[in-house]
């Protein structure tokens, strides 16, 4: 099939004073003339015309496009798929924007007024969400699309900050309950899952900017972990002997950022059916068995000691993003790791 510029243009969407340029600078020659000396462009014309648009999609200069095209060239269905990747992450893009707008929309259609920089902290707050988070994922998350649970969440903040403002110690019990609260909810608005507690502990050390809509900075986040460790603490205190205690006070903070990662991966594994027994289960059984050693020692009378203050105190269990099902799954793992013969 042979077009003349003219056609060519019409069945492109470009105008002929483009395709005359290109002709001009060298970049796309007709390959053939009319006997009456009229611009004719073939099949491989065309596919060259391709190659340039895909190329200026992808914001390259002519000069730069002219370099690119002058060496070996990929084969034109890496080029369609080049151009269906850019055309996902777009569609991907204005999907989202679309969402956010609808999510003003409706704010504005209840009655709600919220100032440009309220929506503007949303709009970047929920960008950064969909870096780290499925759109899925996104609605168990009610940080971004509630009104209630950001106000409760600006409140604690405020309060949180108060406390460290009059100089309040994270040893004290008022910091304690802050931090236990703080926890609590972090847990409710995770939907309990510890891989979206993971994910959001790695989005906050990426992204310096993703706590600053609601005020929360690395000193607060500091100041929550350090009280919540310390309650912690006072519990455990009560059903350890004083040597006990002394060994796990001086470690157990150490473990407190390393398990939730854990807690995400058995999590998985037992979603995705892996059996007790299994070697990629054993592993992170084996793992568990290590941390929790790491501040409560070796000694079983102690680790007896530990598990019925987990019994008898709510504190303990409450938030700790490791339910019922993930503790009987994590006991069968350890039992299958027990019944293992040792090798001589």
């Amino acid at each position: 099939m042979e077009l003349t510029v003219g056609e060519l243009a019409r069945r492109s969407g470009l105008t002929i004073r483009t395709l005359h340029h290109y002709d001009a600078i060298g970049l796309l020659v007709p390959s053939l003339r009319s006997a009456a000396g009229y611009r004719l462009y073939d099949r491989a014309n065309i596919e060259r015309l391709h190659r340039i648009q895909a190329l200026r999609q992808l914001g390259l200069s002519l000069a730069d496009i002219g370099t690119a095209l002058s060496g070996p060239q990929a084969p034109l269905t890496d080029v369609i798929e080049g151009q269906m990747a850019q055309l996902d992450h777009e569609i991907t893009k204005a999907t989202r924007l679309r969402k956010q707008l609808g999510l003003l929309h409706a704010q504005l259609a209840s009655g709600q007024s919220p100032d440009l920089a309220d929506w503007l902290d949303t709009l970047e707050l929920m960008t950064m969400f969909e870096n780290y988070f499925s759109s899925e994922e996104i609605k168990q998350l009610p940080l971004l699309h509630d009104a209630a649970t950001r106000a409760e969440w600006s409140a604690m903040v405020s309060t949180v900050q108060a406390a460290m403002d009059r100089g309040v110690s994270p040893e004290a019990p008022e910091a304690q309950i802050l931090a236990l609260r703080w926890m609590r909810t972090l847990y409710r608005d995770t939907s309990g899952n510890p891989d979206f507690l993971v994910r959001l502990n790695r989005m906050h050390d990426n992204e310096p900017g993703s706590w600053d809509a609601q005020g929360v900075s690395v000193p607060m986040r500091r100041f929550i972990e350090e009280a919540f460790v310390e309650g912690r603490l006072a519990i455990y205190q009560r059903y350890l002997k004083p040597d006990e205690f002394a060994f796990m006070r001086q470690h157990y903070g150490a473990t407190f950022n390393t398990w939730p990662p854990l807690l995400a991966a058995l999590r998985k594994a037992m979603v995705d059916g892996v059996p007790p027994d299994d070697p990629q289960a054993r592993e992170l059984g084996k793992q568990w068995a290590a941390l929790f050693r790491a501040y409560a020692g070796d000694d079983p009378a102690t680790h007896e000691r530990i598990r019925e203050a987990h019994a008898k105190e709510p504190d303990l269990t409450d938030s700790s993003w490791s339910d019922e099902a993930l503790i009987g799954y994590v006991r069968t793992i350890l039992a299958a790791l027990q019944a293992t013969p040792r090798a001589h």
